[in-house]
């Protein structure tokens, strides 16, 4: 489901291959700067004389607690660094590298409502499929051989999951909009824009199977977040995003799906810290398997249909 009219334009790194390795260089130096921007930004605002920066950034990652307004000290930091490392490279890739405007990203600028909706809802309807995957992963247990290599992994998840948790223990409804913003939304436009966007689209044209880029770019999207214990969860709903993008044909179709996974789990922590819901969905426990089998029923059912109207579309001259 590719326009044509996209390769009229040379990209300056005319292979796939150099072009994604000019890609990894963009994003290696977004990196670098997002984390010494960050850094300039926690010392101005956030160090003192008694806690220098290094300190801080030391106290941030392992014991954010501990940290005077350590939460919005994380938020700025992890809101610099992922501008800086996904959406800018993407964004300067796009119209440096392949030398075309940010809106053919899209090869369709115009899908139908129900389209819309219908990606709403999947991500919502996916949820208890993906708490068997998120379950079946952290129960993962490599050999004895690997011990060493799995208590390191242990380890980075067990400092993910304070800093997470960190996170989304806020009462507020201003922290809940800051957080919508830094986790939901950058995020959602960021990551869609490199894996995508950028990745899962130069897959397709190096391979010509929309399946085998779909799920690489998912299985790079996932490995990149270094969260080795969510590593499969996160590959599954990688691909979701990926056949959204592919069947729609628009980057704001999976940027909708990716926002409304994220921003749902932030929504349902901010309940979950007032009292007003019992249920803690960053819990690993899997839900009923009932659920769990509807759950598959029904994804499967509206991303056929989403498939079903793209193409219908398609044939209608509904591409734009």
């Amino acid at each position: 489901m590719q326009n044509s009219n996209q390769d009229l334009v040379v990209s300056r790194a005319p292979t796939v291959w150099g072009s994604l390795l000019v890609l990894t260089g963009f994003v290696l130096i977004g990196m670098a700067v997002g984390n010494i921007l960050a850094v300039v930004i926690l010392a101005l605002f956030f160090s003192s004389d008694q806690v220098g920066v290094t300190v801080l950034l030391n106290q941030l990652i392992t014991t954010p607690a501990k940290v005077h307004n350590g939460w919005y000290a994380l938020m700025v930091l992890q809101g610099t660094v992922h501008f800086f490392s996904y959406l800018l490279p993407s964004a300067l890739f796009w119209i440096y590298i392949d030398k075309k405007p940010i809106r053919e990203v899209n090869t369709r600028q115009h899908p139908s409502p129900v389209i819309w909706l219908l990606a709403f809802l999947l991500v919502l309807v996916f949820i208890p499929l993906n708490s068997k995957f998120i379950e079946w992963n952290a129960a993962m247990n490599l050999p004895d051989a690997l011990s060493g290599l799995e208590i390191w992994m242990r380890q980075k998840e067990d400092q993910l999951s304070v800093m997470t948790a960190f996170l989304t223990n806020y009462k507020t409804f201003g922290q809940m909009l800051i957080a919508l913003f830094v986790v939901a939304l950058l995020p959602a436009i960021g990551e869609e824009a490199l894996f995508r966007g950028v990745i899962q689209t130069k897959l397709l044209k190096v391979t010509s199977n929309p399946h085998v880029a779909i799920w690489a770019s998912a299985a790079i999207f996932s490995a990149i977040h270094f969260q080795f214990y969510g590593f499969l969860p996160r590959m599954m709903l990688g691909a979701l995003f990926g056949y959204l993008f592919y069947w729609t044909g628009n980057f704001w179709v999976a940027v909708l799906a990716h926002f409304v996974n994220n921003g749902f789990v932030l929504v349902m922590m901010y309940l979950h810290n007032l009292g007003m819901i019992d249920t803690n969905i960053e819990e690993t426990k899997s839900m009923p398997l009932l659920l769990i089998t509807v759950s598959l029923l029904l994804s499967a059912g509206i991303l056929r249909y989403i498939r079903q109207l793209s193409v219908s579309e398609v044939g209608s001259g509904g591409r734009g």
